[in-house]
């Protein structure tokens, strides 16, 4: 492909990532600080989580194709408010795709994401997951039936970026467990405590019997 066709495009994206793009659209890199900066003025609670929550707890950095923001999903409509004029907000429901506008502002129940991007012609910078709560608690999506306090399943670091524990982080990924999830599990696991070891090795086996993750956490 020559380099005017891949204007907004990385180098180096594999075929896989390539094609997503060419899909959906090029995404611009974006990291917690980006983050805070962006919800500064943000009236209500948000957290990150994933990749960049292993990151801040390990201390130890690895490439992040984005950082995934999380809030409330009964307050989209305060986010949008929020980033009225600076970003365009579109409901994510499994690929099908809506602009949320003063217009249509409603966000689809089933759609669980977010994306952020300035305008039409410009990348994609923010995929955020919007989180279900049961009377004010965190609902885990890997199993509704349970849920958290917001309190208990975050950390807060010297800069004030609020991020989901790395148990949580990691239970989460299991599903997948892509090789990004193999690394974060790899830095993490030696600096978990024993009782977050527990807890997710617990967590996993209910979420996934058998999988391989259990007994390498269990081992440690």
């Amino acid at each position: 492909m020559a380099d005017e066709e891949r204007f907004w495009y990385e180098d180096g994206l594999d075929p896989e990532d390539l094609a997503f793009h060419r899909l959906h659209g090029p995404w611009k890199r974006s990291t917690p600080a980006d983050a805070l900066a962006m919800m500064s003025r943000y009236d209500g609670e948000w957290w990150i989580a994933g990749g960049w929550a292993i990151d801040a707890f390990t201390g130890v950095h690895r490439a992040h194709e984005d950082v995934d923001l999380s809030l409330w999903k009964r307050d989209v409509e305060k986010l949008r408010l929020h980033l009225r004029g600076t970003y365009d907000l579109w409901s994510n429901a499994g690929g099908r795709f809506r602009p949320l506008t003063d217009e249509e502002s409603e966000h689809p129940e089933d759609a669980d994401q977010i994306w952020l991007r300035k305008h039409a012609l410009a990348p994609w910078e923010y995929d955020v997951v919007v989180n279900p709560d049961r009377d004010g608690r965190w609902v885990f999506r890997r199993d509704p039936a349970l849920d958290f306090a917001l309190e208990d399943i975050t950390w807060r670091a010297p800069d004030g970026v609020r991020y989901l524990n790395p148990e949580m982080a990691l239970a989460y990924k299991a599903k997948q467990a892509r090789p990004k999830d193999e690394l974060d599990l790899t830095a993490a696991l030696p600096l978990l405590s024993a009782d977050q070891r527990v807890w997710l090795a617990d967590m996993i086996e209910h979420l996934h019997p058998g999988h391989p993750w259990v007994a390498r956490i269990r081992a440690v």
